[in-house]
């Protein structure tokens, strides 16, 4: 399993600089939005942290299509459904890769782009903190999407299409974390507690359909 992670973790980055082209895509998304709020600094401070997790939420969903598709196109994921390791412990170790590559540059660069939107000190330190808990669950999420739809020739956009509304509780709950420290007096623990809760549910259930769906294309 460590072997497969280190793998697919230089996999991840040499090919076409996936973790790269996350962070310049992010930059780009939360870059552009002051320009169409306009100079109101206020505006921009409030609506900042929905708008760093929504940049994070579709700068994640830009690689999700390649997760199975080095396996498919060389023929080794017909080994990885065979191989006596579990396919389940496998597609986890290249869910963690995934996220490691590309999930985890996005939560070091957030603090840099949460200036970008006037974001103080606090809103800033909780948009990171929310998104190093929530985004994983993106990744596994992104990885029944992936499994599904690793023999279509075009299905990077499907993946983005089948995982997009499941990846809505974490976005509601990611950013209503973050707003209860900026603006109160609602508690933080509450969203928070459950954005790990479901971060923890689609560590489990993730893995196991797309090891389902990986399992249901080979046959």
């Amino acid at each position: 399993m460590t072997a497969l992670f280190l793998r697919d973790l230089k996999l991840s980055v040499r090919a076409g600089g996936g973790a790269l082209i996350g962070i310049l895509f992010f930059l780009t998304v939360v870059a552009v939005i002051p320009f169409g709020v306009g100079p109101d600094l206020k505006l921009l401070s409030r609506i900042g942290p929905a708008i760093v997790w929504i940049g994070a939420l579709l700068s994640a969903l830009l690689g999700l299509d390649r997760l199975f598709q080095a396996e498919r196109d060389d023929g080794s994921l017909d080994l990885l459904v065979m191989q006596e390791t579990p396919l389940v412990l496998t597609v986890l170790t290249k869910c963690a890769a995934h996220w490691t590559a590309t999930g985890l540059p996005l939560v070091i660069a957030s603090p840099l782009l949460g200036l970008f939107m006037n974001m103080n000190e606090m809103a800033i330190g909780a948009t990171a903190l929310t998104l190093l808990v929530g985004s994983p669950a993106i990744t596994f999420i992104g990885a029944v999407g992936a499994a599904v739809a690793v023999a279509l020739p075009r299905g990077g956009l499907l993946v983005s299409i089948l995982v997009l509304p499941l990846t809505i509780p974490v976005l509601i709950f990611g950013v209503s974390a973050t707003y209860a420290v900026v603006e109160g007096p609602q508690p933080f623990l509450p969203p928070f507690l459950i954005l790990i809760a479901l971060t923890l549910f689609f560590a489990v259930l993730g893995p196991a359909a797309a090891a389902l769906a990986l399992r249901n294309t080979t046959d």
